[in-house]
């Protein structure tokens, strides 16, 4: 059933293609087995009704993307991820996925995210008839489409469409809403604490660095994955060297992943960029980075103005 249009609906809220992210495909009766082996969630978890944050790391435990699993449907499974970081993932699945009944397929160009937002956002979705999920990564699907709420307040949703052989999903949301930034997108996504992995970072943190041990990317009661060891024995053994904090940083400068942050009077990095927005004339950012580099200010390399650290919206263990 395609989307159907509310004519009487006004235009209450924001969408935008999101070109930065992709979906890697996966289907197969072991898929979902395949990955609960491979990865930090706890696979059994997600169905029709639930997708679930996660990453993918190497065997030291540094994580190749994050990603955003969901089901499109029986023994067909979606991980949404930064785009640059498809190939990547695709081929550390592939070292792995030759044993099971579950075949990869990170090369479709059919099916693409779109993010939904504002404050009306929810009874524009109702509008176009769909079953609107109402917990944070809950979801609904019907023919090419899913829709996952992204939020716990319910004003941010993400729609995985099948722009090819359902065309007229992406046009009854472009008639029923006001297009939006996919920058705009990415400020809210950052503002919400939850970092990402991009090309530049692909392999650089651990899930700690990130807070996923936090924001629900990692469980540690799901048994043996690649990395696990690691990821596991700094969780109940140590604390992570690095944290993720939220920032803004005033100057107009380029502020891509992977940039190094320095402390006044010293010359090695004690923090990285995770990403980033344009906001207000600078940006706003996720940064990894130090305690001590934190309470000392982070700087980029032959600034002075020094990164404005901001609360997260949740709160990281002692």
């Amino acid at each position: 059933m395609a989307f159907t249009r509310h004519e009487d609906h006004p235009l209450p809220a924001h969408y935008a293609l999101l070109k930065d992210e992709g979906l890697l495909h996966i289907s197969g009766p072991d898929t979902l087995k395949f990955l609960q082996g491979q990865t930090t969630c706890d696979t059994r978890k997600v169905d029709a009704g639930h997708a679930l944050p996660g990453a993918f790391c190497t065997p030291k435990g540094r994580m190749i993307c994050d990603f955003l699993l969901a089901q499109v449907s029986a023994d067909h499974y979606v991980l949404r991820m930064r785009n640059d970081t498809v190939a990547l993932a695709a081929t550390a699945f592939g070292k792995y996925i030759m044993f099971s009944k579950a075949t990869l397929d990170g090369d479709r160009q059919d099916w693409k995210t779109v993010a939904c937002w504002g404050e009306n956002v929810r009874s524009a979705l109702a509008g176009l008839k769909l079953s609107v999920p109402s917990a944070r990564y809950a979801a609904t699907s019907g023919e090419g489409y899913i829709l996952i709420q992204m939020d716990d307040q319910g004003e941010q949703f993400e729609a995985y469409l099948d722009m090819q052989a359902f065309p007229q999903h992406f046009e009854a949301l472009a008639q029923t809403m006001d297009a939006g930034e996919e920058e705009d997108w990415r400020t809210l996504q950052i503002e919400s604490g939850i970092g990402r992995v991009e090309a530049p970072t692909s392999g650089e943190f651990l899930p700690q660095m990130l807070n996923y041990d936090v924001t629900g990317h990692v469980s540690f009661n799901k048994g043996c994955y690649t990395g696990q060891e690691i990821v596991a024995r700094l969780h109940y053994r140590g604390k992570s060297k690095r944290r993720l904090y939220l920032a803004r940083f005033g100057a107009s400068v380029p502020l891509p992943a992977g940039t190094d942050l320095f402390s006044p009077g010293t010359d090695q990095a004690n923090g990285t960029v995770v990403n980033s927005a344009a906001a207000d004339g600078g940006h706003v950012c996720l940064v990894s980075a130090t305690e001590a580099g934190v309470a000392a200010g982070l700087h980029l390399r032959g600034h002075d103005q020094a990164l404005e650290i901001e609360p997260l919206p949740y709160t990281l263990p002692d």
